[in-house]
């Protein structure tokens, strides 16, 4: 019984590893965008760059907002898709261009130009047909 715990521990450090590589970045070095696009695009966001590494295979860029609430990116390199924002706002700031298109309900997208309500089904109107 004394041999296994060895082995069991192996295996439960080596599946909490594999949990967390998800959080990386695979694309291969070939397909990056270099370090000056990405520096433009988080510019583009409205983000100056005070620092830009790269960790996990991903670039991630920290700096402020033009409000100077302090903004942390993490961008995948080949497709510059934001997978993580991190904001931290200072007091009093205002919270809503980070809003700006969200609904109150569950992350429903809602044209912000748009003057009438969005279309969210109401408690009495179902959501899934009956099935009696």
């Amino acid at each position: 019984m004394k041999a296994l715990a060895p082995i069991a521990t192996v295996i439960v450090l080596t599946a909490s590893g594999t949990a967390l590589a998800g959080d990386d970045c695979h694309s291969p070095m070939a397909e990056w965008k270099s370090r000056d696009t990405v520096a433009a695009y988080a510019k583009g966001l409205g983000v100056t760059s005070e620092r830009m590494r790269i960790d996990d295979g991903c670039y991630e860029i920290r700096g402020r907002d033009a409000d100077g609430n302090r903004v942390e990116l993490k961008i995948e390199p080949a497709t510059l898709a934001i997978l993580e924002l991190e904001v931290r706002f200072r007091p009093g700031a205002d919270a809503s261009p980070y809003l700006r298109g969200l609904n109150a309900r569950a992350g429903t997208l809602v044209n912000p130009d748009s003057s009438r309500a969005p279309d969210v089904p109401s408690a009495a109107s179902p959501t899934r047909p009956d099935t009696n």
